[in-house]
């Protein structure tokens, strides 16, 4: 199975629909904050291109935020995705 990385803030709705999407399909994921570090979300901007959270890797690869996480869901390809 494929390495998933959440990027995420305590206070950020949309990582908490995240976090409840991959927990609900059993997947394990590994969750990154930013709150404590703010030089963090520099390196996550190098590594990801995106500034917002939730942002999400797959083999660290980036793969978006909630909504993208939610198509791939939704269109049957996030399980595919992650038994490549």
């Amino acid at each position: 199975m494929a390495r998933i990385q959440v990027y995420t803030t305590r206070w950020c709705g949309y990582c908490v629909r995240a976090k409840a999407l991959l927990d609900a399909r059993g997947y394990d994921y590994e969750e990154l904050t930013l709150d404590d570090d703010p030089a963090f979300r520099q390196k996550l901007f190098e590594l990801t291109g995106g500034w917002t959270v939730p942002q999400i890797l797959i083999d660290g690869s980036p793969i978006g935020g909630y909504t993208e996480l939610w198509r791939l869901d939704r269109d049957g390809r996030l399980e595919e995705r992650l038994a490549a």
